[in-house]
C-alpha cells in the first residue's frame, strides 16, 4: 500500500495475529493496514472508556505541556481551536478559566463541522493525531484553518528506532493508526502548508 501520509511506498514492518503494520521508506510513518481497523461504532466505544473528566488534576497535568505554551505564545485576545477534544475538553476548559476563547469540534461529541469553516490563531490536537486515518488530508486542512503567524500544537508519542516496538504500549490501542517519526514531522511542515516546527519531548508545535 501507498503511505497515508506522503503517499511513499511501504514495506511490511511488524505483524501479529490480530494487526500488522508496514513503514514508509520515504517519511518513515509506521501505519495499520486498513483492513485492522476497528468499525467507527467500536471506536466512538473505545473512546467513552477514556477517563476525560476535566476537573482531574491529572488529566490537566498530563495537557499541560500544551496549554502552558499556548499561555506564554499567546493573550486572551487569540482565537483557538480543540480539534478532536474528546468527551471531555480539558485544554480548552483550562485556557477558558484564564479568559480565552475557544471553540470545540469533534467528529463524535462535538460534530459542529462549522467551527471548521473559521480560522484561529491557535489549535490544540492533544492524542489526536495517531487517529488520522487521512493525515495528509486533515493536516493540510489544519493549517488552512491557521491565520499567519499561528501555531498548531500537537502531542502523541513518537516512535523512533530506539523503541522496541514489539513492546511498545502505544501501539495496543486498536484506535491508533499511524505513529509518526521526527521525519514523518519534518514531511507534513515542508509539504502540508506549515512553516516551522519545533519537537519538543511533550509538545510538537507547527507554526505557519
Amino acid at each position: 500500500m501507498k503511505c497515508i501520509l506522503c503517499e511513499g511506498a511501504t514495506k511490511e514492518f511488524w505483524k501479529s495475529k490480530n494487526r500488522e503494520f508496514v513503514e514508509c521508506t520515504t517519511c518513515g510513518g509506521i501505519q495499520l493496514l486498513p483492513d485492522f481497523f476497528i468499525s467507527k461504532n467500536a471506536e466512538e466505544k473505545r473512546y467513552l472508556t477514556h477517563n476525560n473528566d476535566i476537573e482531574d488534576l491529572g488529566y490537566q497535568d498530563f495537557v499541560s505541556p500544551i496549554t502552558s505554551q499556548i499561555l506564554t505564545d499567546f493573550t486572551s485576545k487569540h482565537s483557538g481551536l480543540d480539534y478532536g477534544c474528546g468527551t471531555g475538553p480539558v485544554a480548552a476548559n483550562i485556557l477558558e478559566k484564564q479568559g480565552y476563547s475557544i471553540a470545540l469540534y469533534d467528529p463524535y461529541f462535538y460534530p459542529n463541522t462549522t467551527v471548521l469553516n473559521a480560522t484561529y490563531d491557535f489549535i490544540i490536537c492533544c492524542e489526536v493525531m495517531e487517529h488520522f486515518y487521512e493525515p495528509k488530508r486533515e493536516f493540510s486542512e489544519l493549517a488552512q484553518r491557521l491565520n499567519a503567524g499561528g501555531k498548531l500544537y500537537c502531542k502523541t508519542s513518537i516512535y523512533s528506532e530506539e523503541i522496541d516496538f514489539n513492546n511498545w504500549y502505544y501501539k495496543n490501542d486498536r484506535t491508533h493508526v499511524f505513529f509518526y517519526t521526527a521525519k514523518s514531522l519534518e514531511w507534513i511542515k515542508n509539504n502540508l502548508g506549515f512553516s516551522t516546527l519545533k519537537i519538543n519531548p511533550k509538545v510538537i508545535i507547527f507554526g505557519k
